[in-house]
């Protein structure tokens, strides 16, 4: 069997899936049946300061099927929408969740996800508050689509670089502890809150966060999904449909910053699509979508697949894949011309002599430079 740990930052993951920030790991029941079942580590629900206010509606959540289906079960889902905002639960709450769980799972990898107002203050009020229960590392939530932007809280920041380098300053100067920048993928190009990130003292970034969305329209009442009261509003889009985009930005912040850590996010409903965010550069791979929808216990078809394509390919370990395929990609001017290339090298070796035919002169005409 490989070696599937994964070392980064400092913090050793027994394997690279981890739960990525929402419902599967939105308190100490849940975090606990993450390590029970074999992840590797947990993001916990985004938490911040109990005087933001946090209260959900239900519903909350909308599914994008395939168009021949059966309402029922989870099967033919391809895309989430969700319109949730950060822990409902008090801070108190998660600083106990915090501390029993690390003491429960010591070896186990527990990072606790951030959101707060743009205030030096509370963004290190919360982070000192939190680091003293032990947990492993800091993720900054500087990209949730439709979590408090009237506040400027989650995306509305982390569209501006300037203000992601500041406030990953903040944090920074309050932690030693790892410290990761979750961006958004709701802007024109990834690599600029990334860089922003590193310089304001970042140990590395996840990617990416929910697409801002809307899933659909219910024909029959003409209302947009998920709807609430009648009304609706645009949410974060997730699963399957996302991966491509994923994959995309990924490559991105890997070819761009090839020392930047990067925790993939986006799509995983199975062990191949984690295998693809490794080879695009992703050190650990992070699933949330997929866990609500097929369980905690889909880690152990994750960790399964993850070491049989390892055995099959002759790898010893996970970091022998980590960026595998990077290499190939390239410009299309350049797939031009390795084009045109081939084209030549392949015209030079046909045997001419068996060309010739009845119109000699077109033949001449192909083997003539002027």
């Amino acid at each position: 069997m490989a070696d599937l740990s994964v070392t980064v930052n400092g913090m050793k993951f027994k394997n690279p899936f981890v739960i990525g920030s929402g419902p599967p790991g939105t308190n100490y029941k849940t975090m606990a049946k993450s390590f029970d079942c074999g992840w590797g580590g947990v993001i916990a629900k985004t938490v911040s300061l109990d005087s933001t206010e946090v209260i959900n509606v239900a519903p909350r959540y909308g599914k994008l099927r395939l168009s021949d289906y059966d309402a029922k079960g989870n099967k033919n889902v391809i895309g989430f929408q969700n319109i949730e905002l950060i822990s409902d639960l008090s801070l108190q709450e998660w600083l106990d969740d915090f501390r029993r769980v690390k003491d429960d799972y010591p070896e186990d990898i527990v990072i606790a996800s951030i959101m707060e107002q743009h205030e030096k203050d509370r963004w290190q009020e919360l982070t000192g508050l939190i680091m003293e229960t032990g947990v492993d590392g800091f993720e900054l939530n500087f990209s949730c689509p439709h979590g408090h932007p009237e506040r400027q809280m989650g995306a509305a920041m982390g569209q501006n670089p300037d203000v992601i380098e500041e406030v990953t300053r903040w944090v920074a100067e309050t932690t030693e502890l790892p410290i990761w920048a979750k961006m958004t993928p709701n802007i024109s190009d990834i690599r600029l809150p990334a860089r922003a990130a590193m310089a304001g003292g970042a140990s590395g970034v996840a990617a990416i966060n929910t697409i801002l969305s809307v899933i659909g329209v219910d024909l029959d009442t003409l209302k947009p999904q998920p709807t609430v009261q009648g009304g609706s509003t645009p949410g974060g889009y997730s699963y399957r449909a996302v991966k491509p985009i994923a994959l995309r930005m990924v490559s991105e912040l890997c070819r761009d910053q090839p020392d930047m850590p990067v925790s993939g996010i986006g799509g995983v409903a199975e062990a191949r699509d984690a295998i693809e965010f490794l080879l695009m550069g992703a050190s650990t791979v992070q699933v949330c979508t997929g866990a609500m929808l097929q369980g905690h216990k889909m880690v152990k078809h994750l960790i399964e697949g993850l070491d049989k394509f390892l055995d099959e390919k002759g790898f010893a370990s996970v970091d022998d894949i980590i960026g595998k395929s990077l290499p190939y990609f390239t410009t299309h001017h350049e797939l031009v011309e390795r084009q045109l290339a081939a084209k030549l090298a392949k015209a030079g070796q046909k045997n001419r002599d068996k060309e010739w035919g009845e119109n000699m002169a077109e033949v001449t005409d192909q083997l003539t430079t002027n």
